[in-house]
């Protein structure tokens, strides 16, 4: 095949771009669900529980490590992401408006760190990274992978979305779909 892209990131973005161009997005279960382009509210079907923060070596930007549990009560935006994917540095600024515009309503924004190269396990690179792009909300350090398998994860960036009871009720798998997850945000916030 020409024009095949064999590289891990290459191949990622080559699919990615495919499914975005197409407007499609798949869960678990395979059921495909058309982003929405009108600017109403996406679904946001029941997707079961928002998994727990499982081995985690470090959190920043929190006094104490957070459980799913502490988050009961708000609606939680889960950021999977790594400092050196551009895909991810790209979706940074609209994650960290989310949190400066809906902090107060109720959103608790939640990063999840989780490295692809060596140099982006080092403590210190990754609070550089964070105070470049003016995060404040709390990160997770996610060095063993262990909170990306419990999310099922295979790609950076992905947003995980759940309501105020810690039910999941929409992701987003790369950049894009800005529109609907911000709807969907506000949907939440809303009920």
């Amino acid at each position: 095949m020409k024009n095949v892209p064999t590289s891990r990131r290459a191949l990622l973005g080559f699919l990615g771009a495919g499914a975005a161009a197409a407007g499609i997005r798949l869960w678990g279960d395979s059921t495909p669900v058309r982003a929405m382009e009108t600017g109403s509210a996406p679904p946001l079907p029941l997707r079961g529980p928002l998994p727990e923060f499982a081995g985690i070596t470090r959190w920043l930007n929190t006094p104490k490590p957070l459980t799913v549990a502490d988050l009961k009560g708000n609606v939680v935006l889960v950021h999977i992401w790594t400092f050196a994917c551009i895909n991810c540095q790209r979706t940074l600024p609209y994650v960290v408006r989310w949190h400066e515009t809906y902090a107060a309503r109720g959103l608790r924004v939640v990063g999840i760190h989780t490295p692809e190269f060596a140099y982006e396990r080092d403590i210190e690179n990754i609070r550089r990274a964070m105070e470049q792009h003016r995060i404040t909300y709390p990160n997770a350090v996610d060095n063993r992978f262990a909170t990306w398998k419990a999310y099922n994860n295979e790609y950076w960036p992905h947003l995980f979305l759940a309501d105020r009871q810690g039910r999941l009720r929409y992701d987003h798998i790369g950049e894009g779909a800005y529109e609907a997850t911000e709807q969907a945000i506000r949907t939440l916030l809303d009920a």
